[in-house]
């Protein structure tokens, strides 16, 4: 089919199809946005009625999605063969692969804000065997897809991008899910999943640090990202957000978790000692999480109006959910009205800012700015022996 048959406008249910060539990993920033803000709205601090059924219509949406999603992506690894293995080399769709993974931790964060309490014990056990899985298959993504990076692929520093976090980001999420499980799992349970997700999270925290790192290095060594890049500078506010949120909630929660004598002590209480710990540590990283988004906030708004669409505007939501939600559990733990009140106000921001940019996505799959050739994060893939070269054969 020859290439200038795609006018911009409406496209047959042929071109729709070819289009699905250009569906990437990306898409599914989009389910982690959804998903991130449906926790958000389960944990305000100040709630009124129906702000939890406002939470659970996002949840479903975040289902639907992500169930769409899936059976997009596999009908473009199917119908184009190659399209698969050709996903995890890609200088840029390839780290994407982790917004798939962290779409399903936040998947298992609401069915435990929202499906909880309103079934019975098997759930609890269910997101208990959730968890665990999750956690060792997120493990072989992040050694294996990161091996790929490393052994068969030549990245310049001075392209670094913070998503070249999100092969780990999963493990940045598995802190907090544990934490929002511990409510309801048994001692028994609880105790290893609190170990559990105060590793997972060192894993995450860790080599996000390192990557962030580079990232900085390149901010100081090379110019700041591309304009149509620049909402994914968001991305680097995750880590020390969803760290910050790890290590309050989870140090809240010791003194009930943790048994009488762990670790041999028996002169005090280890718990406490944990708490006493955890959220000052907890505070203390906040704020560097708080200097990216500030940094990147100023970043977007220098180039504000030369900005085109593309799936690194989802960006704007997840990672500052990650600080809101960090904020909330600091807020709560200091007992701290304002703060609250200043979480509350950071809410209602990302709840317009959601539906913005929703409505700029679906304009930009009518008006051929994404779903395109030489548009997505495989634009590499057209070049040479190209999209259009290839359909027309």
């Amino acid at each position: 089919m020859p290439a200038q048959s795609y006018a911009v406008g409406a496209p047959s249910t042929m071109d729709m199809q070819k289009r699905l060539k250009h569906f990437t990993w990306s898409w599914f920033e989009c389910t982690m946005s959804t998903g991130a803000l449906a926790t958000l709205l389960g944990q305000q601090p100040f709630s009124f009625t129906g702000l939890k059924t406002i939470g659970k219509v996002f949840f479903i949406l975040d289902l639907v999605l992500f169930i769409t999603f899936s059976c997009l992506i596999t009908y473009r690894f199917v119908r184009y063969r190659g399209s698969f293995t050709k996903s995890f080399h890609h200088p840029h769709e390839s780290f994407y692969f982790g917004t798939f993974w962290v779409s399903i931790a936040l998947i298992l964060y609401c069915i435990q804000l929202y499906g909880v309490p309103s079934t019975g014990p098997w759930l609890v056990k269910t997101l208990e065997v959730c968890f665990w899985g999750y956690a060792a298959l997120v493990m072989l993504v992040a050694v294996f897809q990161y091996h790929v990076i490393f052994d068969l692929e030549n990245l310049p520093v001075i392209e670094a991008m913070p998503a070249w976090i999100l092969p780990v980001y999963p493990f940045l999420v598995l802190g907090p899910l544990a934490a929002v499980l511990e409510y309801n799992q048994p001692q028994a349970s609880a105790l290893p999943i609190m170990i559990g997700g105060l590793c997972f999270q060192g894993l995450g925290w860790s080599v996000a640090f390192i990557m962030l790192t580079i990232y900085v290095t390149r901010l100081i060594n090379s110019e700041l990202p591309g304009t149509s890049k620049r909402p994914g500078m968001f991305v680097a506010v995750g880590p020390a957000a969803y760290t910050s949120n790890t290590l309050v909630a989870l140090g809240n929660q010791a003194p009930k978790v943790l048994p009488e004598g762990f670790l041999g002590i028996s002169s005090f209480s280890t718990g406490e000692v944990w708490k006493a710990i955890g959220v000052p540590a907890g505070i203390f990283v906040w704020l560097l999480s708080f200097w990216f988004c500030a940094l990147s906030t100023v970043s977007v708004l220098w180039v504000a109006k030369d900005m085109q669409f593309s799936m690194n505007w989802w960006a704007f939501i997840f990672p500052n959910v990650g600080l809101t939600i960090a904020l909330i559990q600091i807020g709560n733990v200091l007992d701290s009205e304002g703060i609250k009140a200043v979480c509350s106000a950071m809410t209602v921001v990302l709840f317009v800012l959601w539906f913005f940019v929703a409505g700029m996505n679906v304009r930009a799959v009518v008006r051929n700015e994404i779903l395109w050739p030489g548009k997505d994060e495989d634009m590499e893939d057209v070049e040479g022996h190209g999209y259009e070269e290839e359909e027309s054969e």
